[in-house]
C-alpha cells in the first residue's frame, strides 16, 4: 500500500553553518567590536534544539537576529522552523538574550489539523499520527499526491516535508 510521511525537519547541518557564519560576521563588523553579541546552537535533546541570541543590548540583539535571519535565507534554512514570539530577556547589567526554539518534528495540535484536513478532503486515504509525523497511506498514488498538494497549500505556517514515499 503506497503511503508517505509528513515531517518537520530542519538541515541541522546548514543551520549550524549559518549560526557559524553569522558568528563570524559578527566578530569582523565594527559596530560589534569589543561587545559580547553571538549566537549559538544549543541541544537540549535528540528533538529539541533552541538557538540562542546575546548582545549588550536591545538594538544590537535586534542586529544579530536579522544577521542570523539572513544567513539562514541565504543558506536555504526555512525561517518558519523558529518561533520568533519568544521575548527578549534581560540578563545582568544591560545584557540582552533572546531564546528562539527550533520547531522539530510535528506537534500534537498541527498533526490533528492534518489528520483533519486530510479527513475532510473526501479522497481514499488515510492519515495516522505516529509520534512526531504523520503517515498518509492510500491505494493510488495519485491520491497521495494530490494530498502532498493540499497540505503544501493549506499549512502554510510551517515548512512541512515529505519522506518515506513507498510504493
Amino acid at each position: 500500500m503506497p503511503s508517505f510521511d509528513t515531517v518537520l525537519e530542519p538541515d541541522l547541518v546548514e543551520v549550524r553553518n549559518a549560526v557559524d557564519q553569522a558568528n563570524k560576521e559578527i566578530g569582523t563588523r565594527f559596530d560589534f567590536k569589543g561587545s559580547s553579541a553571538r549566537v549559538e546552537l544549543i541541544d537540549k535533546s535528540a528533538r529539541q534544539r533552541e538557538l540562542q541570541l546575546d548582545a549588550d543590548s536591545d538594538f544590537q540583539l535586534q542586529q544579530v537576529r536579522d544577521l542570523l535571519l539572513a544567513r539562514l535565507a541565504k543558506r536555504s534554512v526555512d525561517v518558519r522552523f523558529l518561533d520568533l514570539s519568544a521575548k527578549p530577556q534581560k540578563m545582568g547589567g544591560d545584557k540582552m538574550r533572546q531564546t528562539l526554539p527550533l520547531k522539530c518534528g510535528v506537534d500534537a495540535a498541527t498533526a490533528k489539523k492534518i489528520q483533519g484536513l486530510v479527513k475532510a478532503s473526501k479522497l481514499k486515504v488515510q492519515a495516522a499520527i505516529q509520534g512526531d509525523l504523520v503517515r498518509v497511506s492510500g491505494a493510488k498514488r495519485d491520491d497521495l499526491q494530490a494530498v502532498m498538494a493540499l497540505l503544501r497549500k493549506d499549512v502554510t505556517e510551517l515548512p512541512l516535508a515529505f519522506d518515506n514515499f513507498r510504493d
